[in-house]
C-alpha cells in the first residue's frame, strides 16, 4: 500500500493515524489510503490528498458503519472503478442517542470541536452544556465560539454569564464569524494534520465559519425574522481543507442531542458538580432534597437541573426497549394514584 504522509496531512493524517493505517490488511498492492468527506445514500465521497472521487455504497459496506472524517483503505480497479476494502478504527467518535434510544455516529477522527453558538436567539446555555457533554464523552476538546458579536449589543454581559457558568477550563471567544481574525484566535487548533468540526443549531454561523477558516465557498443563509431561528443551510456533513494546514468538519444544525454517554463521561463536563459532590453526605446523593448535600445552593440552580435532565436522558438510553415500557407504565402508575389522592383530599374538604 503506498502512503504519502505530506500529502495526505492536510487531510487530517497524523503519525499515530498512518502507523494504524499501514497495520490495516489489503489484498491488493494498488490499494491507497482515503478520508470519507461526504456521506450520500448511494455513493461516498472520498479524499486521497490530492483530489476527491466517488465510491458507490456497496452493501459490504454497511457492516462498517462509514462516518465522515473515517479512514479507510481503497482498491483500485478498471475504468476507474474504486473500492472500498478496509476501515480504521477510529481514534474518536462523536456520537448521539436517537429519541428510541438508538446510537448514531456523527462524526470521527476528531481533535477539537468548535461549539457554535449565536449571540442572538440562539444563545441557550443549557443546550451548550448538552454539546459539551456529547464531545467530552468522546474526549475531543471542545472550544465555544460566540457568533454574531457584532450583531447584538449584550455580547459582553452573555460572554460574562457563560463564563461564570462553565468550568474555567473552556475556552471561549465571542466572535465576528466573517472577520479573519477568527482565524488567528483559533490557530492554535489549525495546525497541520489537526481535524476539526463544527457543531451548533442552524442559522448560528457554521458554514459562514468554514466559509472564513477553509478556501471553500459554503452556501448560508440568512436566520428567519421575528425569531432568529436558523434555516437550514448546511444538509449533509462534509469535510473541507483549511488554509492553515488543518481540515474541518462542517454539520447539518441538530435539533435532538441525546449525549451517547455513561454518568462518568457526562461528569466531564459537569466537573464542578462532580468535584462537589465527593463531599455530599450521601455517596448517591442526587442533589435534590437530600440533607448534608454539598452541591445544591453553590453550582448554579439551572446548570445543577440541566445536569440531572442530562443523567435521566443517559439512564433512559441504557435501558432497553422494554425496560423504557416499564418505566413509562411505573410513571404512569404513580401519576394516576397521585391524582386519585388530590381529588380524595379535595372531596373531604
Amino acid at each position: 500500500m503506498n502512503l504519502d504522509f505530506d500529502l495526505l496531512r492536510p487531510i487530517g493524517l497524523t503519525p499515530y493515524i498512518s502507523q494504524q493505517l499501514l497495520m490495516l490488511d489489503s489484498s491488493s498492492q494498488e490499494s491507497f489510503p482515503a478520508r470519507v468527506t461526504e456521506i450520500h445514500r448511494d455513493r461516498f465521497i472520498l479524499h486521497n490528498g490530492k483530489n476527491e472521487f466517488s465510491v458507490r455504497a456497496l452493501p459490504n459496506l454497511e457492516s462498517m458503519q462509514l462516518a465522515v472524517g473515517d479512514w479507510v483503505i481503497v482498491e483500485a480497479h478498471e475504468n476507474n472503478v474504486f473500492q472500498i476494502c478496509n476501515r480504521m478504527e477510529p481514534v474518536t467518535q462523536i456520537t448521539r442517542r436517537t429519541q428510541d434510544g438508538n446510537r448514531q455516529i456523527l462524526v470521527s477522527n476528531i481533535d477539537t470541536a468548535l461549539l457554535v453558538m449565536g449571540l442572538d436567539n440562539d444563545f441557550n446555555l443549557r443546550r451548550m452544556e448538552r454539546y459539551l457533554a456529547i464531545v467530552q464523552a468522546a474526549h475531543v476538546t471542545p472550544v465555544i465560539l460566540l457568533t454574531k458579536r457584532d450583531l447584538v449589543a449584550d455580547a459582553p454581559e452573555k460572554l460574562e454569564q457563560i463564563t461564570q457558568r462553565l468550568p474555567s477550563q473552556i475556552t471561549i471567544y465571542a466572535v465576528n464569524a466573517l472577520e479573519q481574525h477568527t482565524t488567528t484566535l483559533l490557530a492554535p487548533w489549525l495546525t497541520a494534520g489537526q481535524t476539526l468540526v463544527l457543531l451548533g443549531s442552524s442559522g448560528a454561523g457554521k458554514s459562514t465559519l468554514t466559509n472564513t477558516l477553509t478556501l471553500s465557498q459554503q452556501e448560508t443563509s440568512a436566520v428567519r425574522l421575528g425569531d432568529n431561528r436558523g434555516r437550514h443551510t448546511t444538509t449533509s456533513r462534509s469535510l473541507h481543507l483549511c488554509t492553515n494546514g488543518a481540515c474541518i468538519i462542517d454539520t447539518p444544525g441538530l435539533r435532538t442531542w441525546s449525549p451517547d454517554a455513561d454518568e462518568d463521561s457526562l461528569d466531564l463536563a459537569f466537573e464542578d458538580i462532580a468535584s462537589l459532590a465527593l463531599n455530599c453526605k450521601f455517596r448517591n446523593c442526587l442533589h435534590m432534597e437530600e440533607p448534608g448535600c454539598a452541591v445544591r445552593g453553590i453550582v448554579d440552580d439551572d446548570r445543577l437541573k440541566n445536569y440531572q435532565k442530562l443523567i435521566r436522558e443517559i439512564k433512559r438510553g441504557q435501558q432497553s426497549a422494554l425496560e423504557r415500557i416499564e418505566e413509562r407504565a411505573r410513571w404512569k402508575a404513580l401519576h394516576k394514584a397521585g391524582e386519585s389522592r388530590s381529588k380524595e383530599k379535595r372531596e373531604r374538604n
